[in-house]
């Protein structure tokens, strides 16, 4: 996992945070808790395991604020990870109150849920491995060998398909540049936006075709949704973990934005030869020969919404300066990246 330390703020699960930074509210007893913070989520990590605890937020993209809603994405987050990560993701656990005393799965009322993991090496993530150049081809291939076997099993129907339509895909990528105007020039450049935007418009509108036959070859499928370096781990079997659960929409796509996605995330830490030696051996896999026409496409796609993504923290009012920094500087450098993508 590959969130930031924060410090606590005052909300609603300020109560739950506090007690479970205290060892004894947990059955196995861990020498210390360790804290780490997403946008979405609060995770204590306890050496053996992790505790992922929804944080009550609706974000527009995503609504955790009831409890029953967060049991609901707690047991979607099991079921959709176990596709790919089925030892690492144990259960979904109750946080309990009685008399005041707040415990992990014990007596008294529900007051939470957390989805209860395996703590993962942070040292045998893809990112970090990257960037200690310790990746080879033969770690790449078995990559590409879990995820072809995974997109050939993945669950597809018409109401999935429907994902890869002309008139979504159409509105996925107004809505990034819809959403991203604000931000030119502060973290996109105003000919880069206008650039990749009648780029992707024209891609569209040429290949309206070859997007409506991927839909008829079921090409359009239940994917992960968040496939970057960081949520892939070399363990004894791999684990590629934290898919989307909370919206349908970012996970239902077709296969080739999901290749598309690592790709990019490869080309990001300046490994092109492992990129294509991924898209080689995924290709002879799988014998998707119509996904190299639309790779750079999805490439592009994928290297635009991450740079939405980091624009998105400019205006976090939880964010310290020194974090905006770096998010303004990773901004630009996606849709640069995305803009690379661009064939002339």
């Amino acid at each position: 996992m590959s969130p930031k330390t924060r410090n606590l703020t005052k909300n609603k699960m300020s109560p739950v945070v506090e007690a479970l930074l205290n060892p004894m509210a947990y059955p196995h007893k861990p020498r210390e808790v360790k804290l780490v913070q997403t946008q979405m989520s609060f995770l204590f990590l306890t050496g053996d395991y992790v505790y992922k605890v929804k944080k009550p937020v609706n974000l527009g993209y995503l609504d955790y604020t009831t409890l029953e809603k967060r049991g609901f994405f707690c047991h979607q987050e099991l079921e959709l990870n176990r596709r790919l990560c089925p030892d690492v993701y144990l259960d979904v656990i109750a946080i309990t109150e009685e008399k005041g005393d707040i415990h992990i799965e014990g007596a008294g009322n529900i007051i939470e849920y957390a989805v209860k993991m395996k703590q993962l090496p942070q040292n045998h993530m893809l990112d970090v491995l990257l960037l200690n150049g310790q990746v080879s081809q033969e770690m790449i291939a078995k990559v590409a060998d879990k995820l072809a076997s995974f997109h050939q099993r993945a669950t597809t129907n018409p109401e999935i398909a429907a994902f890869g339509s002309l008139s979504t895909i159409r509105h996925n990528c107004d809505e990034n540049f819809a959403q991203t105007e604000k931000y030119i020039g502060i973290s996109i450049a105003l000919e880069r936006y206008n650039r990749i935007k009648n780029y992707t418009c024209n891609f569209i509108h040429n290949n309206s075709s070859l997007f409506r036959r991927r839909v008829r070859e079921c090409k359009v499928k239940d994917c992960h949704g968040d496939l970057h370096a960081a949520h892939i781990c070399f363990v004894d079997d791999i684990c590629i973990y934290d898919c989307i659960e909370f919206n349908d929409r970012f996970r239902y796509c077709d296969v080739a934005s999901e290749v598309a996605f690592l790709t990019m995330d490869l080309d990001r830490y300046q490994r092109a030869d492992l990129s294509q030696y991924f898209i080689n051996t995924y290709i002879n896999l799988n014998q998707d020969k119509d996904l190299l026409v639309l790779l750079n496409f999805y490439k592009c796609y994928r290297a635009y919404v991450r740079g939405k993504v980091e624009s998105f923290k400019l205006d976090d009012r939880l964010i310290s300066d020194d974090e905006k920094t770096k998010a303004l500087k990773n901004a630009k450098r996606y849709f640069q990246l995305a803009e690379g993508y661009i064939m002339i």
